[in-house]
């Protein structure tokens, strides 16, 4: 794989002695975090949409120079970039001091050149700007308070040969995004894209970040997963993510990739990766979607989905996926400790939330105690690669495509050799979409009889119990996350589908392997059991 990407971001590196942060002002704390030169506007609009793809709620980025430097220039193109529009007018607003745009996040504009006081700071609303997303200003010297709040500062100049040159300087909170920016343009740059536009893509519950990438009237997915472990030690020294087996950098989504496109499943081509850097280049499957516009599922998707999913379940799959000659990567088992380690989230974040209260020591050990009983009855449930988030957000449909081309898969860095059945209860119980009990039990049926085809000997009445146990494992687990998304990430839009979760946990519950842990759940009020509606 190439090393692309791996240097500084064409120039001045992070931590960089140097501490403006424009039009003459200095601050304790700053870092330059590079200088480039720009040889003419085009330069500096890529530049200008290049930090766009950064900025959060917060950001107030401080653009300096002398009229003419090219202030003006960046400024439309980083707000357009923003509002995916660039036709978009942007005007100077050098009358009106401030123009708000409803971007995503929202920017606001000020150009404080004509302000006469600080004071006029307030009845502009700078901030309130602030605290519904980045701020943009020119002529930044023109207010203390707008340099002492400035995290990003652009200083532009006019260079002798007609280009210009700029020198960005951060607080140390932001110098890690906007090095990160520059360095996936030099990370373009060296796969031939050094002039491709970008624009933000869709976002998960995850610290990776995506955008679209325009090469040669194709567009292609940028994947930005810069190595990290997800959380502190939490057990014996690891993070949760060690012990849950989740991908702590982008070797895992290349080898998979690979591994499913030779066995004829439809993932994405790797176009380029920087595997230290956790930068990739990769196919766009298309946005194609099993629900409708109302976020309803599309029956006959579903069941296509289904279909897949009982395809690859039949493969042989090795334990060992080479990426090269030099690198392998070894799949994880769904052993215990990452099962319990995943369930335990419900205790450990989902219980407090619900209840107002910690789980008492007694209340734990039963909850380990029949979690434990369950985990043994998996002891001899059918293993194989288990994509582990196979619901309508990571499930294409390509309706041009035959056979298992239909079904596009993405998001599966995380895959491990498990529980079949896990899978099955990812979709027939998506998180995100309601899926009807009739629904459920047409998917899981059709499931069963495409398994039954390919393998006469397939244990239908054994995935039955493994589909109860891994649907309340998956349940359990995904409770205890979206809390956690709210309280340790600040992402509270994932509450709006814990009703949903726990309807299907009162589903899975009615299996008679799960009669202790209904108990428990029911003394809680997670759910009740007098309403155990598992599909037949």
């Amino acid at each position: 794989m190439s090393g692309a990407g791996r240097g500084s971001a064409q120039g001045t590196p992070a931590g960089s002695a140097h501490r403006s942060i424009g039009a003459g002002a200095r601050q304790a704390g700053w870092v330059t975090v590079a200088e480039q030169d720009l040889a003419d506007s085009a330069a500096t609009e890529r530049l200008g949409a290049d930090l766009s793809l950064i900025l959060q709620p917060g950001d107030v980025v401080a653009l300096s120079g002398d009229l003419g430097a090219g202030k003006s220039t960046l400024a439309r193109a980083l707000i357009r970039t923003l509002a995916k529009d660039t036709d978009l007018e942007v005007p100077s607003p050098t009358y009106t001091l401030v123009q708000p745009y409803e971007t995503e996040p929202p920017i606001a504009h000020f150009d404080l050149y004509r302000i006469a006081s600080e004071d006029e700071l307030e009845e502009i609303g700078f901030a309130e700007a602030r605290e519904t997303g980045p701020v943009l200003v020119e002529w930044p010297d023109r207010a203390s308070a707008v340099l002492e709040a400035a995290t990003i500062a652009v200083e532009l100049a006019l260079s002798p040969g007609g280009g210009r040159h700029v020198t960005i300087s951060t607080v140390e909170e932001a110098a890690e995004r906007v090095a990160r920016t520059l360095a996936i343009r030099s990370f373009l740059a060296d796969a031939g894209l050094a002039e491709a536009p970008r624009l933000r893509f869709f976002g998960d519950a995850s610290a990776r970040r995506y955008e679209t990438v325009e090469a040669d009237g194709t567009t292609l997915v940028l994947m930005d997963a810069p190595r990290r472990p997800d959380g502190p030690p939490i057990k014996d020294g690891l993070p949760y993510s060690r012990i849950a087996h989740l991908a702590e950098d982008v070797t895992p989504f290349v080898a998979v990739a690979q591994a499913l496109s030779k066995a004829g499943f439809a993932a994405p081509a790797i176009h380029r990766a920087d595997l230290d850097a956790g930068l990739l280049l990769i196919e766009n499957l298309g946005d194609g979607q099993i629900i409708d516009a109302n976020r309803q599922p599309i029956p006959d998707r579903y069941e296509a989905a289904i279909a897949c999913i009982a395809d690859l379940h039949g493969v042989a799959w090795p334990s060992e996926l080479p990426i090269s000659d030099s690198v392998i990567h070894r799949l994880p088992h769904y052993d215990r400790q990452a099962m319990e380690i995943e369930v335990a989230l419900l205790v450990d974040w989902y219980l407090p939330h619900a209840l107002k209260r910690q789980a008492t020591a007694d209340e734990r050990t039963l909850f380990h105690e029949c979690w434990q009983a369950l985990f043994a009855e998996l002891e001899d449930a059918e293993i194989s690669l288990v994509l582990r988030d196979f619901h309508s957000p990571n499930v294409i449909f390509r309706p041009e495509a035959d056979g298992l081309l239909k079904i596009g898969l993405i998001d599966f860095q995380d895959a491990l050799l498990g529980p079949s059945a896990y899978d099955v209860a990812s979709l027939a119980q998506d998180a995100r979409v309601d899926v009807s009990p009739e629904l459920e039990a047409t998917l899981t049926a059709a499931y069963v009889r495409a398994r039954r085809e390919a393998d006469p000997d397939f244990n239908d009445f054994g995935f039955e119990r493994d589909y109860a146990i891994m649907a309340a494992q998956r349940a359990s687990k995904i409770l205890g996350i979206f809390v956690r998304l709210l309280e340790r990430d600040g992402k509270p839009q994932y509450l709006r589908h814990i009703p949903r979760i726990k309807g299907y946990l009162t589903r899975s519950l009615g299996h008679p392997s799960l009669s202790a842990l209904r108990h428990l759940y029911a003394s809680w009020g997670i759910v009740e059991e007098r309403r155990l509606d598992r599909p037949s």
